[in-house]
């Protein structure tokens, strides 16, 4: 299936189920047929949908397909998953077409020290308007931030330095005052390890690409 084939496809269900249903289809089809749809998620972030009276849909078809592609990928990492994901959740996890409209413009600091494992995570956000800079390690995420303001942050937790770096970077912005809204995004959380994110300032902290779009969407939309 080649990526027209596939974006007519899409075009093609956005307009027979219409904007409360799309989502759950999109995502479904990735998941399903994620082998038919590998070059076309390589280049979503080209990716724009035309169809008569869904110009405003065409970023969240994006959004649902790159979510799906996440959710797939974690899937594939990790056989626990395989039981308890649904392609609905990626449907729920997207912002209301209200709150999307707030998340234009707002900019994100993602601190991960292998950015390759959350690329279709970043291509949600940023269809849905989220401008997203990234830092591989803690030394260069806060010269980033003493360089300008940032809406959120998102950190792994691990890196070769520091097997807590996520905690450690959030210890240091919040002793220098910096009170920047902060979540962490790690391949494995535990309820401990959530628990002790929020001890030290994160307003949240999760495995699931699902959860971290609902988290990141809703604090940017209530800055």
């Amino acid at each position: 299936m080649s990526t027209s084939q596939v974006s007519s496809l899409i075009s093609a269900i956005a307009e027979l189920v219409g904007v409360l249903v799309w989502p759950g289809v999109v995502v479904f089809l990735v998941i399903k047929f994620r082998g038919a749809f590998a070059d076309f998620l390589a280049n979503l972030g080209e990716f724009t949908v035309r169809a008569p009276g869904l110009e405003a849909s065409g970023k969240r078809q994006e959004a649902a397909a790159a979510l799906g592609a996440a959710m797939a990928a974690r899937e594939e990492s990790d056989e626990a998953l395989k039981a308890v994901a649904d392609p609905r959740d990626a449907a729920k996890a997207l912002p209301s077409p209200r709150a999307q409209r707030r998340l234009q413009g707002a900019r994100v600091l993602w601190v991960d020290d292998k950015p390759v494992n959350n690329r279709y995570e970043r291509q949600a956000l940023e269809a849905l308007g989220v401008d997203i800079d990234l830092s591989l390690s803690t030394e260069e995420a806060l010269k980033s931030i003493r360089q300008r303001p940032y809406d959120l942050i998102i950190s792994d937790m691990a890196r070769p330095e520091d097997r807590q770096a996520g905690l450690t970077l959030l210890d240091e912005l919040r002793e220098s005052g910096n009170q920047t809204p902060y979540a962490i995004y790690a391949g494995v959380m535990t309820p401990r390890t959530v628990g002790e994110a929020r001890e030290h300032g994160a307003i949240g902290a999760t495995d699931l690409p699902q959860e971290l779009v609902t988290l990141v969407t809703n604090a940017l939309a209530a800055r």
